[in-house]
């Protein structure tokens, strides 16, 4: 059977980052990545429909040790994913990366893992030492579609952006997005270019910020030096984003006048603010979503998107029916209506015989879990770019390996011993996707290191430069030296 120190799972935004951690802090570890789809990119490369862009700016969204140098700061889908095929490239990353190959299940056995991945010709199997997990968080074969009622009276094509068809016409087609969340607010001006009209369904408003596209400083700055301008927009937006959420839970009242202000300034008077655009949580309860130039709201004072602030009753032939009694007609619907959380990718984790229940586990840093051995998880922040979590997670664990060769340790798992240490969710978030998912994610502990803090500045610090032997990491040699307990399990 082939072995490899390192596996890493996911050739995307995340899993390119990791694998250039190990070559660049790790050099002396072997790894391949394993990646399910047939190629780089992962959800910039899945996500096809019109006007995909990034809702963080490419200062923090990018990668720490390659600088962003296009002119648009909120970039385009495809310019992510070429993004992401050059950093990939200028590394020779592409040749560990075996494609079609779907992890399935994760063997611990001693000081290693068994992986069993799908292909299109059989079961691999492999083993590794250390198991990297940059798969993302959602369900890469589907979206999240309510059951609405009598949807399937509907005549005309119903679309989740996840499953985008290339071939899709909606020239001078009037088109229905149902939801108001990041994706529908990219969707809904774009189309609106093509379409005849667009409208925009939500059950909610969703607090909304316009930013330009472009950084004029940063731009500026380039033309001096590249690497600089980087580094300054990238702590500048670091520090800017970290003040506006700090802000916001001191003061939820004044960021919300703030937001819904600046919304009434766009939109004018003589728009109902109040019913489309004021939310009812406080600022960062749910992600707060960005729109570069105000292009979503130049469609509506355009005329060519309206806003309904409603609940669906029923589907009909020709649109729905809202609980109101109003009629919206419409030749295409798209259930912009979120994503289907998966952990780790939905791969089985199996230590001493049993499958890790990953909603009684606790996570360590934010990345590994409670009595799993030599694994670890890449997840982002709610409150910031993805990519900050992403790069600090595949960093520490560069460390984590380097710490264990140094004193001949085959395995390290995060154990806690703490009885008084309280279990709770994983996020404090509103949003439908999350707390659909929240019986079934990690919990985090009452306090570190079990505790998820969502805050950049104190992960730099704890990851880049706090102790790697804590008293929670317990380290061993072999099974039976200081054997790793089993974990919780389903049941």
């Amino acid at each position: 059977m082939e072995h490899v120190d390192v596996l890493i799972v996911g050739a995307g935004l995340s899993g390119i980052g990791a694998a250039y951690h190990l070559k660049k802090r790790s050099s002396d570890r072997s790894f391949v990545v394993f990646e399910g789809r047939e190629n780089i990119g992962g959800t910039w490369d899945l996500f096809r429909y019109p006007g995909i862009r990034s809702d963080s700016d490419m200062f923090t969204l990018g990668y720490a040790f390659k600088p962003w140098t296009e002119g648009k700061a909120i970039a385009d889908g495809p310019s992510i994913l070429k993004y992401i095929n050059e950093t990939a490239s200028e590394h020779n990353i592409p040749e560990r990366i075996r494609f079609r190959h779907w992890v399935k299940r994760a063997t611990w056995d001693d000081d290693h893992w068994l992986v069993e991945a799908e292909t299109d010709e059989g079961t691999v199997n492999i083993s590794c030492n250390f198991l990297l997990m940059c798969s993302g968080y959602y369900n890469y074969e589907h979206g999240y579609t309510p059951e609405f009622e009598g949807r399937e009276r509907f005549r005309g094509p119903m679309i989740h952006p996840q499953q985008w068809p290339e071939d899709l016409d909606y020239a001078n087609k009037k088109v229905l997005v149902i939801g108001s969340g990041a994706t529908a607010m990219t969707i809904v001006p774009e189309m609106s270019h093509t379409a005849s009209h667009v409208t925009m369904l939500q059950r909610s408003p969703t607090y909304v910020v316009s930013m330009p596209s472009e950084n004029r400083f940063a731009n500026w700055l380039r033309q001096y030096s590249e690497n600089l301008s980087y580094f300054i927009s990238r702590w500048k937006s670091v520090i800017l984003g970290w003040l506006l959420f700090t802000y916001s839970r001191k003061r939820p009242e004044k960021i919300k006048n703030w937001l819904v202000g600046m919304v009434r300034r766009e939109l004018g008077s003589d728009f109902d603010i109040e019913k489309h655009f004021t939310p009812n949580y406080n600022p960062w309860d749910q992600r707060i979503c960005l729109v570069p130039d105000a292009d979503l709201f130049e469609a509506i004072r355009g005329g060519k998107v309206a806003v309904v602030t409603d609940h669906i009753e029923t589907f009909t032939e020709s649109g729905v029916m809202l609980k109101s009694g109003k009629q919206l007609d419409a030749d295409l619907i798209v259930t912009a209506t979120g994503l289907d959380i998966k952990v780790a990718g939905g791969i089985d984790l199996i230590v001493d015989g049993q499958s890790v229940d990953f909603s009684e586990v606790m996570t360590y840093k934010g990345m590994m879990l409670e009595d799993v051995p030599n694994a670890a998880i890449v997840m982002g922040y709610t409150n910031a770019s993805y990519t900050l979590k992403a790069d600090l997670t595949s960093a520490f664990v560069c460390r984590l390996l380097n710490y264990m060769r140094r004193h001949d340790y085959t395995a390290c798992c995060p154990r806690n011993h703490e009885e008084t240490i309280e279990r709770e969710p994983i996020i404090n978030f509103t949003s439908g996707y999350i707390q659909r998912a929240i019986h079934k994610l990690p919990k985090q502990g009452s306090r570190s290191p079990w505790r998820l803090y969502q805050n950049y500045f104190l992960d730099l610090v704890t990851l880049g430069y706090g102790s790697i032997a804590d008293s929670t990491m317990e380290f061993s040699s072999s099974k039976s030296q200081d054997e790793p307990s089993p974990p919780k399990v389903a049941g």
